[in-house]
């Protein structure tokens, strides 16, 4: 295997290394002179033209399903740290599938590991926001509070609104911090969930070291601009450069915490270098809530086409309304996020104008979404005779 620099012997196995986060990871890991080896097993929903260009050449790479025990047993052998990025994503409607890929596949990865006694020093899990039901609120008179996620009868009048858990008032949103309950609204929520809890849960019982990084919403360059379930500001790209206006669910005041690609990178490191968050699941943000509306309005004005964003009244049973990472715990190890949204839009849509052929793939998926029932749609009450 090629490595380069002042390599210090590290070996990482990266699963899911040709994705977003795995590739970025990967270069990271390469730089920093460490031997990488990348299993993945080129998803076709997110590589539609198969395997991309930008896998590292300096990395061994495995193609291969982590499901498939002798893969993954081959991909462990002669590692130090797993970071195991890769699952299954996005709203889809495929219940089995999420368990099998998400669930399934860390359950076995971590059996191998200590059926074959294999002398791995640390194993990092890509977790998510979405094990939280509803982002943490503020009530005036009963202060931190944490709402369950808000019922679809809710929903259906129009009412997005969060409200306190005991009195049922408006609450403002706060950063949520790690000892939120965790529950996963959505299927993949739910198997995210899985996966952190498994591989914490294995790490006090083996003894390894374990850590499970629970991203804000992720986006940068290499995000599949195929798969229109990965990222709002790779929808909102394609729409907006396919001379069609971004679609926002519910009003479009929702908030989001995003997070660069190449930040989250750096989080991984720092959890692999840093013993401060062994055992712990630990968010990776920047702190911030952006409202939605306002990240359409940031992408538009950055591509120069002023289409405003439409709000039709659509809306996703389980999603939440505002999230923010309380980041205290990896800022007290030393994490700070680099890149401002501004600065990651602007170099996404660089990058996005250096591919090819850019398709709107996203009218064709809210369709499917809308039979599947994952997309439902406010009710308008009937005033006198229906239309």
């Amino acid at each position: 295997m090629k490595t380069h620099g002042n390599h210090h012997g590290k070996r990482a196995l990266v699963t899911g290394g040709a994705g977003l986060i795995g590739s970025h990871l990967v270069d990271l890991l390469v730089r920093e002179g460490w031997r990488v080896r990348i299993l993945d097993n080129i998803e076709p929903n997110t590589h539609k033209q198969g395997k991309p260009a930008w896998i590292n050449e300096q990395a061994e790479f495995l193609e291969g399903d982590l499901r498939d025990r002798p893969t993954i047993t081959a991909a462990l052998g002669a590692i130090d740290v797993v970071f195991h990025e890769a699952a299954y994503g996005g709203y889809m409607p495929e219940i089995a599938k999420y368990v099998h890929v998400n669930s399934f596949g860390t359950a076995q990865l971590l059996e191998v590991i200590r059926e074959e006694n294999l002398p791995i020093k640390k194993v990092i899990v890509a977790s998510s926001q979405a094990v939280y039901s509803e982002g943490a609120g503020s009530c005036p008179e009963h202060g931190l509070v944490f709402p369950a996620v808000r019922p679809v009868q809710q929903l259906r009048t129009g009412d997005w609104t969060v409200h306190c858990p005991i009195c049922g008032v408006a609450t403002a949103t706060v950063p949520t911090p790690e000892n939120a309950p965790v529950g996963g609204e959505t299927v993949y929520g739910l198997t995210k969930v899985d996966q952190e809890k498994l591989v914490l849960l294995w790490g006090k019982q083996s003894g390894i070291p374990a850590v499970a990084l629970r991203y804000s919403c992720t986006y940068g360059p290499r995000q599949s601009i195929f798969n229109p379930y990965t990222g709002v500001i790779a929808i909102f790209c394609t729409r907006l450069l396919n001379d069609l206006p971004p679609v926002l669910y519910e009003d479009g005041e929702q908030t989001r915490d995003f997070s660069f690609v190449e930040d989250i990178a750096r989080a991984n490191l720092l959890a692999a270098e840093s013993d401060q968050l062994d055992g712990l699941p630990v968010n990776v943000g920047s702190g911030q809530g952006v409202p939605i509306r306002e990240v359409a309005e940031q992408i538009s004005e950055a591509l120069g086409i002023r289409l405003p964003p439409e709000a039709t009244g659509e809306f996703r049973p389980g999603e939440m309304r505002h999230l923010t990472s309380g980041t205290d715990r990896i800022r007290a190890a030393g994490y700070e996020p680099r890149v401002s949204l501004a600065e990651g839009i602007g170099r996404y849509l660089e990058w996005i104008r250096g591919q090819a052929d850019v398709k709107e793939y996203f009218s064709e998926a809210a369709e499917i979404l809308r039979s599947k029932g994952i997309v439902h749609r406010v009710v308008k009450e009937a005033v006198g005779k229906s239309e």
